[in-house]
């Protein structure tokens, strides 16, 4: 079995890319690497095109430590200690107090979370173009609902074959329940951390929740280096920044939903708290992003409009980050209207090139999905889905977004029913949990950080 995302071959691909976009100078050793005839292009799924021999192993491995020493000019738009990162915030926008619909908020959330999952989750991993072609197919171009493999041309499904983990269970023909999947697993790993080691939680916590209690195999790319650095005794706060190509992308800002949940109109709480989780495996703007979902999370639970949530996401992050001119790329996106094919092409020609698991090209969805959906889950989480990054992450966190926004009672039912009020997840002693209860648990520890918020302003 050849494992992905570890080996040193594939590694390498990737740092000489990260190393790059963080303005360090690869060229000597991108050439030592051509040189011994490696690929400097990868798969889809993150390989180099073909297996390496020993030797060009040992040396991919001692290169990526190479890059690693190497230094990166200073740069202000990548702070990396949170108190640089909160100086160079913009203004929040004044929010208000947690309502009475707090409950129906954070349930919608939850839900919402596990619906926009289960969209993209079928199409994971294929191009725009792949999803385009399934949905025209069959007529249901542009996304509206679950996929379905009914009418499906044999051609079709052959030169797209949907997500190998997920065809018997994400298709609306098969859907019973939440399947498991790693974008559920870890708010679940995540509202068990809290009221474990409490609001106040530190990188150490993280790492020992981790090794407790999430399986190896469930996680990938940036989190199966951390998890691996963490297994070799690297320390929590290294993990990320330690042969880890994966540092800016998506894995973190998946993580990050319920510390703004728990912290309902406090974007700041919420993203200091996605801060401390994120750096055990990412670094620069895959900590953004943590820290951008956490205050959009935050506000959404209180907010009366998408505008709100987006003000609030970008005023926890540096405001000359790479992750600020994504969010405000397809902000503005949005705003500017037209067709729809103008603006998935508009997103596919700003991020051409860039890894489909990164974080920049999937904010910049997520942005514009809520924004140019207005926020509402059967509009916005399918504009997420159809521009074929990361379709189940990006269709998670807009999900969560607009159900927070409109709260339980408002989701519709062809969403909703399907789930069953249920989760499958790997984590240990919780497959099959109500989300219904992950609710009330969610609930109790917002209204936690509320009391202790309102006794700091006393």
């Amino acid at each position: 079995m050849r494992l992905s995302w570890t080996q040193p071959e594939d590694l390498l691909i990737h740092e000489l890319a990260q190393s790059a976009a963080e303005g360090k100078d690869i060229s000597a050793i991108r050439e030592i690497w051509i040189s011994a005839g490696g690929s400097t292009v990868a798969t889809r799924n993150g390989a180099s095109p073909a297996p390496a021999s020993t030797e060009q192993r040992r040396l991919a491995a001692r290169l990526i430590d190479e890059l690693d020493a190497l230094p990166a000019p200073p740069d202000e738009a990548r702070p990396a200690t949170l108190p640089a990162i909160e100086a160079d915030g913009r203004a929040l926008p004044k929010l208000r107090m947690p309502g009475d619909d707090l409950a129906d908020r954070i349930h919608g959330a939850w839900l919402g979370r596990a619906a926009g999952c289960l969209l993209g989750k079928p199409v994971e991993k294929l191009p725009p173009e792949g999803i385009r072609e399934i949905l025209s197919s069959t007529g249901r171009w542009p996304l509206r609902g679950y996929f379905t493999a009914q009418d499906l041309p044999a051609d079709v499904a052959a030169r797209w074959p949907w997500n190998r983990r997920s065809a018997t269970t994400s298709l609306v023909e098969n859907i019973s329940g939440m399947p498991e999947d790693d974008d559920l697993n870890y708010p679940i790993l995540n509202l068990a951390l809290l009221e474990s080691a409490g609001l106040d939680f530190t990188v150490d916590d993280v790492a020992q929740a981790w090794l407790d209690n999430l399986p190896a195999g469930r996680v990938f790319t940036a989190e199966r280096i951390a998890y691996r650095n963490l297994l070799e005794g690297t320390d929590p706060g290294l993990c990320g920044r330690t042969r880890n190509p994966f540092r800016e992308w998506i894995g973190a800002l998946i993580r990050a939903d319920v510390y703004g949940w728990v912290s309902p109109g406090d974007p700041r709480r919420a993203a200091r708290m996605a801060y401390e989780d994120a750096r055990l495996s990412h670094t620069g703007d895959g900590i953004h992003g943590a820290m951008w979902v956490a205050g959009m999370s935050a506000a959404a639970v209180v907010a009366d409009s998408v505008d709100e949530v987006l003000d609030a996401g970008a005023a926890v992050i540096p405001t000359q980050s790479a992750l600020a001119a994504a969010a405000d790329f397809g902000r503005d996106l949005a705003a500017r209207g037209g067709a729809l094919d103008d603006g998935l092409a508009e997103l596919a020609d700003r991020f051409a090139g860039v890894h489909w698991v990164h974080v920049l090209n999937n904010a910049a969805t997520i942005s514009w999905a809520l924004s140019r959906g207005g926020g509402h889950l059967e509009t916005s989480a399918p504009l997420a889905v159809m521009a074929g990054w990361d379709t189940d992450s990006a269709g998670a966190t807009v999900g969560a977004l607009a159900g927070a926004l409109s709260g339980r009672g408002e989701l519709p039912g062809a969403w909703i029913d399907p789930l069953d009020d249920r989760i499958r997840t790997s984590l240990p002693g919780l497959d099959g949990v109500r989300i219904s209860d992950l609710a009330e648990r969610t609930l109790r520890l917002a209204e936690q950080s509320r009391n202790k918020r309102n006794e700091v302003l006393q």
